[in-house]
């Protein structure tokens, strides 16, 4: 043909063959992104055969990660991520150092530079959006308790990681490395720069709680009322993609960040949960080329030559990482299944990995083998992370069972694990034990309170069981499966058990407790799934709602009804 069709063949055997290969592991009860890995292994540079378009593909799959953190944005808003600052900002730190740490001594004891080692250690330490999103999507819990944790503990590594980014030239030559400040023509000192990119980025997160805030839901007015779909998702799409690209050339900000930052900024719109439908096939699209671009940038030789080595990257990513951050989570006493949550998420590394690792080849800061054992260990470690999440049930219950300091870890000393024995017990007979206090959860309780009905909350947000105490509303700290938790909630004595968490997977064990422990106990729950919601009315488990803002009305008017008059329906 007479012009270029690199893009359209790009394209075009990306997603087929991803696929085909997505299929075929699915038939061995793979996941399928495993198989959009192998995709891009067979297409990509280290196998013979048809070669796509490196650079191409990565930038598609950057667009793809645009588009999901646009909509994770549009389901979490600046206060979710605020509500876990507490857990996920120290948590992040320390993580990060933790693994840094590791991945230095390892290289270091292969006879590394420190300035290589410490540029090793920091691509091992952060974990990748793109993976954690789509595995929290998978099982429902996105917008959970432990699910807004790990986003926000991620927000938390990206913005680190900005800063790494940024700061590596300026620190190039005293670790070892070439003196890119002098080759660009600038004398900024380390400190200077670090004052303009914090400044930066101060101005990007305050231009958009000023003006985007109000800026981009009123756009998004204006276009639904043309009445047409396709002027509405191209509104959608121009903005994630455009503010993305802006913070990036404006405020140095990741092209990740920007997207979420307008994703949260439009969330305060009545057409967020339109727009996030009306991006998800385009997003859905993008995700399966990041995974092929990964693919393709892995050298399958790196196997054959260090495989000890990628041994130890592995474990590092998958298991160091994991332990540290399970740890955290443990002593900040949140519990067992969150902090098993939050340390799957990590199991894994991703964009912002290969980013520096690259950048640090270019400055003589990581020998190319290096490069190729990060790739390596993002490879495998991304294809193993849905395996490591479906380990959390089973772990949980194993370790509850055998580990006595894991149970005291939860619980021992916590003064937020049990109701004060200041709590009258007339609000302890007959009352409704609300699990979760996110937006759902919060719009029941004030409907509880207005019509004067005793309710207890049982929320794993540490931050927001000290707030409701505070505000003389009787709360409990843990996670509702426990059985402990629902005790001290009362449940035995309970009317009723709303359960405004999406936290699917933990659905069942809740109600499978309430009434053991209280065998005539009504539960009303909520899903964002038509299969789950008729899965879960097929196994009577309770009344179910669905949605978000009809969905809190909803449940709220059925609480309301039924605690005001036991007798009817």
């Amino acid at each position: 043909m007479p012009h270029s069709i690199s893009l359209i063949t790009t394209i075009a055997i990306g997603l087929g063959l991803a696929m085909v290969m997505g299929l075929v592991v699915s038939r061995f009860r793979i996941p399928p992104l495993v198989g959009y890995l192998i995709a891009g292994i067979i297409i990509g540079p280290g196998t013979p055969g048809f070669v796509a378009d490196v650079e191409l593909t990565a930038q598609l799959a950057e667009i793809g990660v645009m588009l999901l953190m646009f909509g994770v944005g549009l389901h979490l808003s600046f206060e979710d991520l605020l509500a876990v600052r507490r857990i996920a900002v120290p948590g992040a730190i320390v993580q990060i150092g933790v693994a840094t740490a590791l991945g230095m001594g390892v290289a270091l004891s292969w006879g590394w530079t420190s300035g290589e080692a410490l540029v090793f250690g920091l691509a091992l330490s952060c974990a990748s959006t793109v993976v954690l999103l789509r595995a929290l999507e998978d099982r429902g819990v996105l917008e959970s308790v432990n699910g807004r944790i790990a986003v926000g503990w991620l927000v938390v590594e990206d913005l680190a990681m900005v800063l790494v980014l940024v700061l590596l030239p300026v620190v190039a030559r005293p670790l070892g490395g070439l003196d890119a400040m002098a080759q660009a023509g600038s004398s900024d000192n380390v400190w200077m720069v670090l004052a303009i990119t914090l400044g930066k980025v101060a101005a990007f997160v305050a231009l958009m709680l000023v003006v985007g805030r109000r800026l981009f839901p009123r756009l998004l007015f204006w276009v639904a009322r043309t009445g047409s779909r396709e002027l509405f998702t191209l509104c959608v799409i121009a903005t994630a993609l455009g503010v993305a690209y802006g913070s990036a050339r404006l405020f140095d900000v990741s092209f990740a960040l920007g997207a979420f930052f307008a994703g949260m900024m439009m969330r305060e719109s009545e057409f967020s949960h339109r727009a996030a439908d009306e991006s998800l096939p385009l997003r859905d699209a993008f995700s399966v080329l990041f995974f092929v671009s990964v693919g393709m940038l892995f050298d399958p030789q790196v196997l054959v030559e260090q495989p000890f080595r990628v041994l130890a990257v592995v474990g590092i990513v998958m298991i160091g990482k994991t332990l540290a951050a399970i740890a955290l989570v443990l002593v900040f006493r949140y519990p067992l299944n969150t902090a098993l949550t939050v340390g799957a998420s990590l199991a894994q590394i991703g964009e912002f990995s290969f980013i520096l690792a690259g950048l640090g080849v270019a400055l003589s800061l990581l020998p190319v083998e290096g490069q190729s054992l990060v790739l390596a260990g993002a490879l495998i470690s991304i294809a193993f992370n849905a395996l490591v999440f479906a380990a959390i049930e089973p772990a949980q219950a194993w370790i509850r069972q055998r580990s006595s300091l894991a149970r005291r870890l939860e619980r021992r000393d916590d003064p937020l694990a049990e109701l004060p024995m200041s709590v009258d017990q007339s609000r302890l007979t007959g009352q409704v034990v609300l699990v979760g206090y996110g937006r759902v959860g919060r719009r029941i309780a004030d409907a509880l309170g207005g019509r004067k009905i005793p309710f207890v909350v049982a929320e794993q947000n540490r931050e927001l069981v000290e707030m409701l105490r505070a505000r003389d509303i009787p709360a409990v700290s843990g996670d509702a499966s426990d059985p402990a938790v629902l005790i001290q909630a009362h449940i035995a004595r309970a009317g009723m058990l709303v359960i405004a968490t999406p936290d699917t997977f933990n659905v069942r064990k809740m109600v499978e407790v309430a009434r053991t422990l209280n065998p005539a106990i009504e539960v009303v729950l909520r899903t964002h799934s038509e299969e789950e919601a008729e899965l879960l009315q097929k196994e009577n488990v309770g009344k179910v709602f669905m949605g978000e803002y009809e969905l809190a009305q909803g449940m709220a008017r059925h609480v309301l009804d039924r605690m005001e008059h036991p007798k009817h329906g």
